[in-house]
């Protein structure tokens, strides 16, 4: 790959900058993980899942959605990494992925909450 050099040097270490850049693919997976929790009841499901280890009927109940409605979420969740299954029989167990990404959404969501919550 050839060095990029930018038309104009403002004397801002362009050059050091432009080697850390994050290439497209690095950008769409974490725009992706973005996209995943910018739905209200995605995160809830996640927050709930960051928390504990359930089944859809269990994770429909606790967010008051139903249980199609929270497979669909769920899907997209598992699709993005933020989130693993396990079956257990005719049962399927849904938990927060055991990866840096999934963590570090966590504690940002936990901040953003914090954050947000009246009460502090």
């Amino acid at each position: 790959m050839t060095e990029k050099v930018l038309p104009h040097d403002h004397g801002q270490n362009e050059d050091r900058i432009l080697r850390a850049l994050p290439s497209q693919e690095e950008c769409a997976r974490t725009a992706e993980i973005f996209k995943q929790i910018s739905d209200g009841s995605r995160l809830r499901i996640l927050w709930f899942l960051c928390h504990c280890e359930e089944c859809v009927s269990n994770i429909a109940a606790a967010v008051d959605m139903s249980d199609p409605a929270v497979s669909h979420h769920l899907r997209m969740l598992r699709g993005s990494g933020l989130i693993i299954s396990r079956r257990e029989g005719k049962e399927v167990y849904y938990k927060l992925a055991d990866t840096q990404q999934a963590q570090l959404v966590h504690h940002v969501c936990e901040e953003m909450f914090r954050i947000a919550c009246p009460l502090d």
